[in-house]
């Protein structure tokens, strides 16, 4: 019975042993990079992928779209050395070591939707605003 049970013994033991040596190979490829005009100190992404904020050592955070064009820039200072989106991806969170400081800014996102075609009772060119509620219950 000892013998049985020390072959099952060394035999997982040499199993545990042999898978610990094993190395995993990872494929990887560079599938974008992003041009910009000051050195990055840190990034976020948006929970839904869509946006990328690049803060840069002159203070400012740039937007960029997931495909990699640059939608605006937010000047916030050069005394921020973190940043972080926060979990809906409508605040971003920004720290500075040397202040001591956390803001927290809004993002609020404004589209342009094409009604080109689409029927209008009024003037034309009248600017429409449309408000989206996310927090009402």
């Amino acid at each position: 019975m000892k013998s049985r049970f020390s072959k099952f013994f060394f035999s997982m033991l040499f199993i545990f042993a042999a898978a610990s040596i094993c190395f995993a190979t990872v494929e990887w490829q560079i599938i974008q990079t992003l041009n910009i005009d000051a050195s990055p100190l840190d990034m976020a992404v948006s929970p839904d992928g869509r946006s990328i904020y690049v803060l840069t050592e002159d203070g400012n955070i740039h937007i960029y779209s997931a495909d990699g064009i640059l939608k605006d820039k937010i000047h916030i200072g050069s005394q921020v050395d973190h940043i972080k989106i926060g979990p809906k991806g409508e605040r971003l969170f920004v720290s500075s070591r040397q202040n001591k400081t956390l803001k927290v800014i809004t993002l609020d996102y404004i589209y342009d939707i094409n009604i080109s075609g689409s029927p209008y009772k009024g003037a034309k060119d009248a600017p429409v605003n449309i408000a989206v509620f996310s927090d009402f219950q």
